[in-house]
């Protein structure tokens, strides 16, 4: 079990929750998971038990985020102005794909970055939050040293603020990108 445990440890190392933070992080605090310190697959309870535990884990890592909305160039083009990132070649209205600063994870990078995409989808129907007809699945917290300095950035781009505004402390403001999905800037490094 303690091979799970290590294979794991990336996620059990998650950021803790914060209250009264939209989205909580619970993992590492003995429960996040149901109460179980293991994610449901690792500890069996979600696909069957696990077997060949006594072989050397495959620890799968972050690819490629993808967020569906109604045009990929649009969306595209707002999060490479945002982070910096430059849109990689072949992208189109259908599929953008930005590439970070050190490059995703190919099999001649693998040491690569998880990379953020964009597809197009034909129904596509903005995100609601908090609560709605049409919930978030997904969102981006982005850090930033000063969040009042970064806001003027993030608007011009084409975002807007949120009017829920959940934290209390200052440490986060939510913000929607141009398709609608909500997103944080958190005050960090």
């Amino acid at each position: 079990m303690d091979d799970v445990l290590l294979a794991w440890a990336p996620v059990l190392s998650a950021r803790p929750v914060v209250a009264g933070h939209l989205w909580h992080s619970a993992a590492g605090r003995g429960g996040g998971f149901g109460g179980s310190a293991l994610p449901p697959a690792a500890s069996g309870s979600y696909g069957g038990p696990m077997e060949n535990l006594e072989q050397e884990p495959i620890t799968p890592r972050l690819d490629l985020i993808i967020l569906d909305c109604p045009d990929a160039m649009e969306l595209a083009t707002f999060y490479s102005g945002l982070m910096r990132w430059p849109l990689e070649d072949g992208s189109d209205g259908d599929w953008a794909t930005l590439a970070p600063p050190r490059g995703g994870i190919t099999p001649e990078n693998p040491d690569g970055e998880a990379a953020l995409a964009f597809q197009r989808i034909d129904d596509y129907q903005r995100p609601t939050w908090p609560g709605g007809s049409h919930p978030q699945q997904i969102h981006l917290d982005l850090s930033v040293p000063d969040i009042d300095a970064a806001e003027p950035q993030v608007l011009a781009l084409g975002a807007t603020v949120h009017e829920h505004q959940p934290s209390t402390s200052g440490s986060f403001r939510v913000y929607t990108d141009p398709a609608g999905h909500p997103f944080c800037l958190i005050r960090g490094a």
